[in-house]
Order: structure tokens, then C-alpha cells, then sequence
């Protein structure tokens, strides 16, 4: 690990200006993925600016009914929150599908949101990457793709992203407040929140350099039956390949995202609209401009397959 100076910040604004300061600057707060990017030397920050002692770790009901999550909310009191158990099943149960009890304690809602691919190939230092070395190449594009994305690739990146939490919040239309360097605030959809890979896989969500997250707010809660379904090839301490964050309404109606197969949680509108008609015509919807590898073509199946389970369970 290189070294790196270090500070405490004093309030979310502070932390944003001193991370707009520095090119090199990294916010720390439970350090999951992080410290293992930085014991790798893939991430090389010369400062981090610690956001612990911000008081971000309060989840509150909103005027409109909804709920904001402080970003440094840890995964286990969030998954275990009366509310998110009562409203937001999905949330609570994509949470608990995710990482181990350890890392859970230690993960924060901001965090989970900005953690990074975990393509082996992001991952090794000796092999080209667009996402670690803009320029480079992809690795993954013609070697071992089994695990990578088949929907909204590009030329440069096939990687995949792979929160679990990333799923459900997609699922229910969340917004994602931030606060920028000169102290103006922002609320951006989820939806907006993440890029696509394109010609820049290194750039990976909408934030400005040195803007911070200080909340996630969900909307008021919809009902119906929340599941989330994850597929992998172990029972723990393993990344999806596929996975489905649903809410499903009585009459069959609802709304699904998916992971495991993009760059991004993958939701279409088009598809939630397809979903009543059963798992085949919503799967369809959702991968219509799929480009799977020779690898990773079984994901097609596996999510009408995994929708299909959901719909079944919703049904009772």
C-alpha cells in the first residue's frame, strides 16, 4: 500500500471541498472494498478524508412518506430497521443477500452504492483493463467471461456491478442526494445514478469529482409482495450471477430490476409492463438488445427463469 495523508472531515460540505481540492483524494468510511483496492495498488489515493463522524446515520421518515437513509447507515442496522422490514422487504432482504455478517457491520449505504466491479481481470494488475487503465483494453472481450455482463456493454468494458442493495433501490425509484464542493445540493434518480460503460467504463456513476452522498431517499412505500431472488455459485461469499429485486402487486402488475448482468442494475420500464403477461414476455422486454459471449449466454435463460421463480413465489 502507498502511502497517503489523512483527514477527519467536519461536515459534508468540508469533506466535498477537500475532495474537489485534490485529484487524488478518496473518501473513507467502512473501507470494504477500498483498503483491498489500495493493498493492490488499484486505487492509489494520496489522501483520504474520513466521513465517520458526520452524524450521516440516521434513517428518517420523510414529509411525503418516504424514507431517507443517511449514506453512512451501516447494511446491517439498515436491513434490520422495523420500517425497511415493513415497507421495503426487498431492500432488506437484497441487504441480507449480500457479503457476509462481518463485512454488513462495516458497509455503508454510500458505499455500497460506489463499490466497484469485481471482474478478475479489474482485479489483476498484470492484464489490460478499460476500467483501471483507460486505453488499455479489455481482457474480459475474448478470455473468460462466464460471470460478465450481457446487456449494455461496450467495446471498451463487459464488466458487471455487483451490489445487491444497488438492485433493490432501482427496483423502488430511489433518489440519491449529494452535496457538492461549493456546498449546492443535488437529487438524482437512481436510474441516472450509475453509468454505462461507452468509451469510459472508469467512469462509473454521474458524481462530480469531490461531490458526496449524504442520503438515499425512497418514496413511499408501494406494497405487493417483495422478493429477491439471487443466483450464484455458492450458497454465501459469492457475487451474483444473476439475481432479481421484485415488487409484484396482487393483480400480477409490478416492477423488477436484475444484476449480474450489466454494468449497471438493469431495470426497463418496458419490461415492468410485460410483467403480468409472465416471466418470458418480461425477460424478453428486459434483454431485447442483449449481446451475450458464447460464456455467459445461459444468463439469458437463468433470469427468465429466476423472474419466473419470483412470479411463481408472488403468486403464493
Amino acid at each position: 500500500m502507498r502511502a497517503f495523508t489523512y483527514e477527519r472531515a467536519s461536515s459534508a460540505a468540508a469533506a466535498a471541498k477537500a475532495a474537489a481540492s485534490n485529484p487524488d483524494a478518496k473518501f473513507i468510511a467502512g473501507g470494504t472494498n477500498l483498503l483491498d483496492l489500495m493493498k493492490l495498488e488499484i486505487e492509489t489515493p494520496t489522501h483520504l478524508i474520513d466521513v465517520n463522524h458526520l452524524g450521516l446515520d440516521k434513517i428518517e421518515p420523510t414529509a411525503e412518506g418516504g424514507l431517507r437513509i443517511g449514506a453512512l447507515v451501516r447494511n446491517t442496522d439498515l436491513a434490520a430497521h422495523e420500517i425497511v422490514r415493513r415497507d421495503y422487504g426487498l431492500l432488506s432482504r437484497a441487504l441480507v443477500a449480500g457479503a457476509s455478517g462481518q463485512l454488513r457491520n462495516r458497509a455503508t449505504t454510500a458505499g455500497n452504492l460506489l463499490q466497484r466491479t469485481r471482474c478478475p481481470y479489474f482485479y489483476d494488475t498484470n492484464q489490460p483493463c478499460n476500467k483501471r487503465q483507460p486505453g488499455s483494453g479489455c481482457s474480459a472481450i475474448g478470455g473468460f467471461s462466464r460471470q460478465h455482463a450481457v446487456v449494455g456493454t461496450s467495446k471498451s468494458c463487459i464488466a458487471t456491478h455487483p451490489s445487491d442493495m444497488a438492485i433493490a433501490m432501482r427496483a423502488l425509484d430511489a433518489m440519491v442526494e449529494t452535496v457538492t464542493a461549493n456546498g449546492s445540493r443535488r437529487s438524482l434518480p437512481i436510474a441516472d445514478f450509475h453509468r454505462l460503460p461507452g468509451d469510459a467504463p472508469h467512469i462509473e456513476t454521474v458524481l462530480e469529482h469531490g461531490e458526496f452522498i449524504t442520503a438515499v431517499v425512497l418514496p413511499p412505500p408501494v406494497g405487493g409482495r417483495h422478493i429477491y431472488r439471487k443466483v450464484r455459485d455458492r450458497a454465501s461469499y459469492a457475487f451474483a450471477l444473476v439475481s432479481v429485486g421484485a415488487v409484484i402487486q396482487p393483480d400480477g402488475t409490478g416492477r423488477f430490476a436484475v444484476g449480474g448482468i450489466a454494468h449497471k442494475p438493469w431495470r426497463v420500464e418496458a419490461a415492468d409492463a410485460e410483467l403480468a403477461k409472465g416471466a418470458r414476455a418480461a425477460a424478453g422486454a428486459l434483454l431485447a438488445d442483449a449481446r451475450p459471449t458464447e460464456q455467459n449466454s445461459f444468463k439469458i435463460d437463468l433470469v427468465e427463469r429466476t423472474l419466473g421463480a419470483v412470479i411463481t413465489e408472488a403468486r403464493g
